[in-house]
């Protein structure tokens, strides 16, 4: 008797899973027609119900929520970096100006013009040097960026959600964008429909 209760207990388990696929499905299908033409065409029924199958559990909306958060600390420190660079510079064109004035303060007027010369060439180096770190440090936010987003791609890729695999290609980076804003958008709907049971 406890065996046929077993079976009975996993083909409704069954039923619900089954359930529970289209009703995500359905959602991702209706959440695909407000992405542009291109996109749709790109999305098949196929992927979509790869998609639905690894949301099933929820397990794919914890680890996106964890990736976006992850995601946001690193760009707020990126930021940060940024901003404190910015004014290391501030500070350094201030302190120089500030100490340019008062070289021309204590200097004699026949001299001036030489020193002038000199503040304008020290200028122009320290702005070259301003330049290059500016450059470097945006060279730096770029590739920890791009790090990120082969993370995000490589543990997506490895939670089994269709469509993603760690790429470079714009169009490719694109398609799973709309994926992760379907995933969002479902999560979201989610989280409202929790509430309005409660």
């Amino acid at each position: 008797m406890e065996r046929y209760a077993g079976a009975f207990e996993e083909a409704v388990d069954g039923t619900r899973q089954q359930e529970r696929h289209y009703q995500l499905l359905s959602a991702l299908q209706s959440l695909v027609k407000e992405l542009p033409s291109s996109f749709q065409q790109r999305l098949s029924y196929t992927t979509l119900s790869d998609l639905a199958l690894a949301l099933l559990d929820g397990t794919v909306f914890e680890i996106v929520q964890g990736l976006l958060e992850i995601q946001h600390l690193t760009e707020k420190s990126l930021y940060n970096q940024r901003l404190r660079l910015q004014n290391e510079h501030r500070v350094l064109r201030q302190a120089l100006r500030q100490k340019h004035q008062e070289a021309q303060q204590a200097c004699r007027p026949h001299n001036l013009l030489v020193l002038q010369a000199a503040q304008q060439r020290e200028q122009e180096a320290v702005e070259h040097r301003i330049r290059e770190e500016q450059r470097a440090m945006d060279q730096k936010i770029v590739l920890e960026l791009d790090r990120k987003v082969a993370d995000q791609q490589s543990t997506l890729e490895k939670a089994g959600v269709a469509g993603f695999y760690v790429t470079t290609n714009p169009q490719e980076l694109t398609l799973q964008m709309n994926l992760l804003e379907l995933i969002r958008k479902l999560q979201q709907r989610g989280c409202q429909a929790g509430k309005a049971a409660l």
